[in-house]
C-alpha cells in the first residue's frame, strides 16, 4: 500500500551525461523544491530554470524544473522534475540535499510505476507493457510493448467485460423477476454467446504463447560436428571474434549466445560444442550441454561441409522445420537447404531470409498478450465460461450466474481491477528505481 512519503529517484542511467533527470512524486515535491531554490514555484507545466542551492545558499547546479499537479502526472500525485546538469559529482549533490529534506525518502524499485498502478492511472496489463516497453530490444519487440501501454490490452478486457455483463444481466433477470412475465428460454441465444466468447479467449491464448515468444525473444542453435564453420558462422554475424575459431576439434566447450536483431525479431544464435563421442570429460559435458540446449531451441541450423559431416548425433537432433546448411561454399558445395560461406558472406543473407520467415510466422497478427500471469486470468475466464455454458441445460440459474460472476472477476484480474495485491511486487521487481 501506498505510504505518505515524498519520494525521489535517478530516472536517467547512472554515469556521466549532459542532463540527468531526477523525479519527486508525493505530497511535499512542491515545498522540496521551493526548498532547493529559494524561489517562487513555476507555473504548472512549464519548464523553468532554477538555481539549486544547499541548506547554507550555496549553488549546486543551475537546472530546469518542471511541475506536474495531483491527477495530472505519472503517478497521480505532484510531481517535479529537476533536469540537472549529468556529471557524477552534481547529481550525488543533488540526491544528498534532497535525502535531507524532511518527508523525502529514496524510492524503491518501480514505485513510481507502482504509484501510478494504485491511484488509478495504469492498469496491471499496462504495467506489464511499460516494463517490456523499457527492456525492448528490436522494433518488433517496441511495437508490441508500446500498444501495451496505449491500453490494447484495456480495450480487449472491457469489450468482453460488457459482453459478459449482457450475458449476465440475461440469467440474473430469470432469478430476480422469476414469477413475472420474462422470457424463460434464454439458453440457445445464451449457449451462442458464450460459445462466441470462448472461442474468442482461446483464439488470444493461442497467440499468446507466440507473442511471448516476441517478447522474450527467439533461439537459434548452430549444431553440427567438430569444424564445420559454427564459430565462424557466429564470429561473421556478430562482425568481431565472438567465439574462438581453430583447426582443432573440441575448442568451444560451452554455449556461446550471441544477441541478434533479425528485422525487428530478437534472435539468440547458439554456439555449441562440436557433437561427437569423446573420451575428454570437458568436452563431452559440453556436448551433452549442447544437445539439451538445442533440443529446447525453436530451431536449429544443421552444419554440414565436406570434412565434417559428422556421426549422426545432430540427426538426433532433427525436427520438422529446422534447415540444413553446408558451410564452407568457397571450398566445395553439397546438398542442403542452404550453402554459405562465412570467408566472402555468400548465401548468409538467404540464409538470414529463411531464418526470418520460418520464426516471424510463428508471431502472430492478432493477440495483446504475451504474460504467463495473463495467460493464467485467461484461462480461469474461459474455463467459468465452458462451466456456465455447460449449466446452461443441466444447472439451474443461480448457478450458471455465479460461473458468469467468475469469468467477470478473472477478467478483472487480468487488467488489475482486483486480486492483485500479491503479484505486485513480481511484476516491479525487474524496475529500475527512477520508474
Amino acid at each position: 500500500m501506498l505510504d505518505c512519503a515524498t519520494i525521489f529517484a535517478l530516472a536517467t542511467p547512472p554515469g556521466v551525461g549532459g542532463i540527468a533527470v531526477l523525479r519527486l512524486s508525493g505530497s511535499k515535491a512542491d515545498d522540496a523544491l521551493r526548498a532547493m531554490t529559494g524561489a517562487p514555484l513555476p507555473a504548472l507545466r512549464v519548464a523553468t530554470v532554477r538555481r539549486l542551492v544547499d541548506e547554507a545558499g550555496g549553488i549546486l547546479d543551475e537546472a530546469l524544473v518542471l511541475r506536474f499537479a495531483e491527477g495530472a502526472s505519472f503517478t497521480g500525485e505532484p510531481m517535479v522534475e529537476i533536469h540537472c546538469h549529468g556529471g557524477r559529482a552534481v547529481v550525488a549533490a543533488v540526491h544528498a540535499r534532497l535525502s535531507r529534506i524532511a518527508g523525502l525518502r529514496p524510492a524503491e524499485a518501480g514505485e513510481f510505476t507502482r504509484r501510478a498502478l494504485l491511484n488509478g492511472r495504469l492498469d496491471l496489463a499496462e504495467v506489464e507493457a511499460l516494463g517490456d516497453l523499457l527492456s525492448a530490444e528490436t522494433e518488433r519487440q517496441r511495437q508490441f510493448a508500446a500498444s501495451g501501454v496505449a491500453g490494447s490490452v484495456h480495450r480487449r478486457a472491457e469489450a468482453w467485460r460488457v459482453a459478459l455483463l449482457d450475458i449476465l444481466a440475461q440469467v440474473e433477470i430469470t432469478i430476480d423477476w422469476a414469477d413475472e412475465d420474462v422470457p424463460q428460454e434464454l439458453s440457445p441465444a445464451l449457449d451462442e454467446a458464450l460459445g462466441r466468447m470462448v472461442g474468442e479467449l482461446e483464439a488470444e491464448l493461442s497467440a499468446s504463447v507466440g507473442l511471448e515468444r516476441l517478447r522474450e525473444g527467439f533461439e537459434v542453435a548452430v549444431v553440427g560436428a567438430p569444424n564445420c564453420g559454427k564459430s565462424s558462422f557466429i564470429n561473421h554475424l556478430a562482425g568481431r571474434e565472438a567465439a574462438i575459431t581453430s583447426p582443432h576439434p573440441g575448442t568451444t566447450r560451452d554455449v556461446i549466445e550471441l544477441r541478434y536483431d533479425l528485422r525487428g525479431l530478437p534472435v539468440t544464435f547458439l554456439d555449441m560444442a562440436g557433437l561427437r563421442a569423446t573420451d575428454d570429460d570437458v568436452e563431452r559435458i559440453g556436448v551433452e550441454k549442447a544437445m539439451a540446449r538445442a533440443g529446447a531451441a525453436d530451431l536449429r541450423l544443421h552444419f554440414r561441409t565436406e570434412d565434417a559431416m559428422g556421426d549422426g548425433a545432430a540427426a538426433r537432433l532433427w525436427q520438422e522445420g529446422d534447415l540444413t546448411v553446408w558451410t564452407k561454399s568457397d571450398l566445395a558445395t553439397g546438398p542442403g537447404d542452404h550453402c554459405i560461406s562465412t570467408l566472402d558472406g555468400e548465401g548468409v543473407a538467404d540464409l538470414l531470409t529463411d531464418v526470418f520467415e520460418r520464426l516471424s510466422a510463428r508471431v502472430p497478427a492478432d493477440g495483446v498478450t504475451s504474460h504467463a500471469r495473463q495467460r493464467g486470468s485467461l484461462t480461469d475466464c474461459r474455463d467459468a465460461l465452458c462451466r456456465a455454458r455447460e449449466g446452461l441445460s443441466s444447472a439451474a440459474a443461480e448457478i450458471v450466474a455465479e460461473d458468469l460472476r467468475a469469468a467477470l472477476l478473472s477478467l478483472g484480474q487480468l487488467v488489475g481491477r482486483s486480486g492483485v495485491e500479491e503479484m505486485l511486487d513480481r511484476v516491479f521487481v525487474s524496475f529500475c528505481v527512477g520508474k
